[in-house]
């Protein structure tokens, strides 16, 4: 058949659709880390704008964002990662929680060497404001003062005994405080400090961490406490983030 000659077929048009760039529809929020660490800028999260019944901020709140210590402090203890998950959303920042904590995995396997025992215990434990915690200790033995064995293998008993201990002192390090002491002590490492000075009676130790922290329960959330957490004042921030001394309470 020639072409033109059909009229219907000319006419026929294609279904395509208009191609729009889905960043159009998106927005930039900022990332407000607690006032525990020295840094309070972590980043920035996008997240598609309020539309109908999708509203912006439901999607952000439950978000968890790993950041290493390193830029959290700005320092140089980069192996140990901070999880923050957003609770609440106010005007375009987002204001976060603590929700864990790990060492990177390159760390871990620097410390896991041959002729040596390799302790590890773990404890729930709930602090004062009611959040339930599992924290995970980890430790290694290491060689007195002009040792001339090779080894330095710490005997089941002796095991048994540290593990017992470790758990002991971080029952007694987190259940006698509230989250945001329990974190002012993880960023140091006090605990882990505290347990090899300890344990060095049954046995000495090195590179005691306290290797990991999971959030398990937590209690229901309340602003005034989140806020007093970002040292907010009545939760009403500026343009730049920060507390509006003497604001009325209400919230943005």
């Amino acid at each position: 058949m020639a072409v033109g000659k059909n009229k219907r077929l000319s006419k026929r048009k294609g279904n395509k659709k208009k191609v729009v760039d889905p960043f159009t529809k998106k927005e930039w929020y900022d990332i407000k880390a607690p006032s525990m660490f020295t840094v309070r800028d972590v980043g920035k999260t996008l997240v598609t704008r309020t539309t109908g019944n999708k509203i912006a901020a439901d999607a952000l709140k439950g978000r968890v964002y790993e950041c290493s210590l390193a830029d959290l402090n700005d320092d140089e203890n980069a192996f140990r990662k901070f999880k923050l998950i957003c609770e609440d959303v106010q005007s375009k920042y987002c204001y976060t929680n603590f929700h864990g904590m790990d060492i990177t995995r390159d760390k871990l396997c620097s410390l896991v060497r041959k002729w040596q025992t390799l302790i590890e215990a773990y404890v729930d434990v709930k602090t004062t404001d009611g959040y339930l915690l599992r924290v995970f200790c980890i430790g290694f033995t290491k060689k007195v003062n002009k040792q001339v064995k090779k080894t330095s293998y710490a005997q089941s008993s002796q095991i048994r005994a540290i593990r017992k201990k470790m758990g002991e002192i971080m029952t007694k390090e987190i259940a006698t405080e509230d989250l945001k002491a329990f974190v002012t002590k993880l960023i140091p490492d006090s605990i882990g400090k505290d347990i090899e000075k300890e344990c060095a009676d049954i046995y000495p130790l090195k590179d005691v961490h306290i290797r990991k922290v999971k959030v398990l329960k937590k209690p229901k959330l309340d602003i005034s406490k989140l806020m007093d957490l970002h040292g907010e004042i009545g939760g009403a921030v500026d343009e730049s983030g920060e507390g509006i001394s003497g604001a009325a309470g209400e919230f943005v």
